[in-house]
């Protein structure tokens, strides 16, 4: 059976994502993609490979473009003169700035990891996708741990991961969205909080 072409791929997790959004990623199946999208299961199974893989594919995708997204307006807070904890900032309401041009994909990002993700039931490719996506997180986390203190010590690195990965996953997801402004401003006091810690140690002059 042929596989779909790429245009049709993008259509089909179109398809997908709005499934996995508007009935958790139970309601993602061969079946229900199958019925929105008038793609033959067969060749869903035959472009994805198995249910998991798919999901990786939904996720994955939504995630590089964030990702982009996330480093773009922190390199635009260091060209335009911001120091180190405006660009931790940056980066941490980087999931809530990005709500208010896809609101739908940011609760999709904020729910799911790719722990959550990963299964003895994914291809080689996929497995790629996943650590290459936590890689991208990893680089950006040591980045900004050596700008804040000159290296990248473990207390720095957990420092900006609290900031960067775990708040925002607890405060935008609390509220009824995570364009709310009222989660928005605490997300960014609570960072600011935690970057005036006296554990952290300045970078030389």
């Amino acid at each position: 059976m042929a596989r779909p072409r790429v245009h049709d791929l993008d259509v089909l997790l179109d398809h997908a994502r709005d499934l996995w959004v508007q009935g958790g990623p139970g309601r993602v199946t061969t079946r229900e993609l199958s019925a929105v999208s008038g793609v033959s299961n067969g060749a869903i199974y035959h472009a994805f490979g198995s249910r998991d893989g798919l999901l990786v594919r939904v996720w994955s995708r939504q995630a590089e473009e964030f990702l982009r997204f996330q480093r773009d307006a922190t390199e635009q807070v260091l060209a335009r003169g911001g120091d180190a904890r405006d660009a931790v900032t940056c980066a941490a309401l980087a999931p809530a700035d990005y709500a208010t041009r896809d609101e739908q994909g940011a609760r999709l990002l904020l729910a799911v990891t790719p722990h959550t993700l990963a299964t003895d039931r994914l291809s080689q490719d996929d497995r790629r996708r996943l650590h290459h996506l936590r890689a991208e997180v990893r680089t950006l986390v040591h980045e900004l741990a050596t700008r804040l203190t000159g290296g990248a010590s473990p207390e720095a690195l957990d420092l900006v991961r609290h900031c960067v990965v775990d708040l925002p996953g607890v405060l935008l997801l609390k509220p009824a969205r995570p364009t709310d402004p009222l989660a928005r401003h605490a997300l960014e006091h609570a960072v600011r909080g935690i970057l005036t810690s006296p554990h952290l140690t300045e970078p030389p002059a």
